[in-house]
């Protein structure tokens, strides 16, 4: 019998072992689960600094949130009239860093007191806010709110707004990371508007 009908016939009695399968899966393509979370904290080049240092971001994107205009230009929010905030959005991975934490760090580095307005930054596009994207964002938003009406170090009634996410508006390039980018210019702000000096009358010394 020739080889090709014995493999056929051993193939019929079912004696011939199939092929063993491969023992490497495919390569996931898929990526990694993320969220979204967006703050306004006076001016977005400083918020963006804070959220680059956290483990567990991903990205961050200064742009304007929270207005009526479409696509509207730096000059135009900065006039007030639009009603959008300065805004960081924050890409996160919630397996390294949850949003309660996210929230945490917001309120240790604003002045909750402050209306229309943060540090020497003054104007309903200076307010500050969290912009919640679900139900739970929510939730825990206005937990850590009421938690910290009890239990805050300073005086004063928190005026923070927490409202519904709305479209965003990415700022314009030269924005963008811009305490990375123009750091002399960035560090002379930040001193000149006394940001650190309120911070550390609202909250204390930073731990070292």
């Amino acid at each position: 019998m020739n080889t090709r009908l014995l493999l056929s016939f051993l193939a019929a009695l079912g004696l011939l072992a199939a092929a063993p399968a491969s023992s490497q899966a495919p390569a996931s393509t898929a990526k990694p689960a993320t969220a979204k979370a967006t703050f306004a904290g006076g001016c977005f080049w400083c918020v963006e600094e804070i959220y680059d240092k956290v483990p567990g971001v991903i990205s961050t994107v200064s742009g304007y949130m929270g207005g009526v205009q479409k696509n509207p230009t730096y000059e135009q929010v900065s006039s007030g009239r639009t009603g959008h905030a300065e805004v960081v959005q924050v890409e996160y991975d919630p397996s390294k860093v949850t949003y309660a934490r996210l929230v945490e760090i917001f309120w240790r580095n604003i002045d909750p007191t402050q209306k229309d307005g943060q540090f020497c930054d003054h104007g309903p596009h200076y307010r500050s806010a969290i912009f919640y994207h679900n139900d739970e964002q929510k939730r825990l938003a206005e937990a850590s709110r009421l938690n910290l009406s009890k239990n805050k170090p300073f005086k004063g009634e928190i005026v923070t707004e927490i409202t519904k996410a709305a479209e965003f508006y990415p700022a314009e390039g030269y924005h963008q990371d811009f305490h990375t980018k123009s750091p002399t210019r960035y560090k002379f702000y930040k001193s000149g508007c006394g940001r650190d000096a309120r911070l550390q009358q609202l909250w204390g010394k930073p731990a070292s």
